[in-house]
């Protein structure tokens, strides 16, 4: 089981970063062509489809990773046990906010469904799955970090 999550883990990180190179190419694409007065109108749909996969696939790997943005003035005054019951408190709460855009992002999957981009033959759902899909990802993610917190309560880890 934690092969398959590491070998996911690897494929969102190589999506993410397939899909950024893509975003640029196909803007910078449709900038050169249209400064020679033509236009493919399908590469911005393209760009917009990607962008919404690459930036909550990416955000989930950033979470993963430690590498979002975290305010611990206050708490890193506190004692260590302190700092990880509230630390895991947060995550409960990321944990709860991850479920409502979840249920809801599932809600807009299915109001877009008959809704199409202007010049691809594909539903607009196709992007707002993003939101449930990475949703989804982050929630394991995040339990996983309050697992590894409370082994750690367990282990007697400082």
């Amino acid at each position: 089981m934690r092969k398959l999550y590491h070998t996911l883990c690897r494929a969102e990180a190589i999506f993410t970063g397939v899909a950024f190179v893509a975003i640029v190419a196909l803007v910078f694409a449709s900038a050169i062509l249209r400064g020679l007065s033509l236009s493919l109108s399908w590469n911005m749909d393209l760009a917009i489809l990607l962008l919404a996969w690459a930036s909550f696939l990416g955000a989930d790997c950033a979470f993963r990773g430690g590498q979002l943005i975290g305010i611990d003035l206050l708490t890193r005054a506190f004692p260590a046990k302190s700092q990880k019951i509230i630390e895991i408190f947060v995550l409960l709460a990321i944990l709860f906010a991850l479920v409502l855009l979840f249920y809801y992002g599932l809600k807009l999957v299915w109001s877009d469904r008959t809704r199409t981009y202007s010049s691809l033959p594909i539903s607009y759902s196709w992007a707002t799955l993003s939101l449930p899909v990475a949703s989804l990802s982050m929630m394991i993610t995040t339990i996983l970090k309050i697992k590894k917190i409370v082994a750690g309560f367990k282990g007697g880890e400082k």
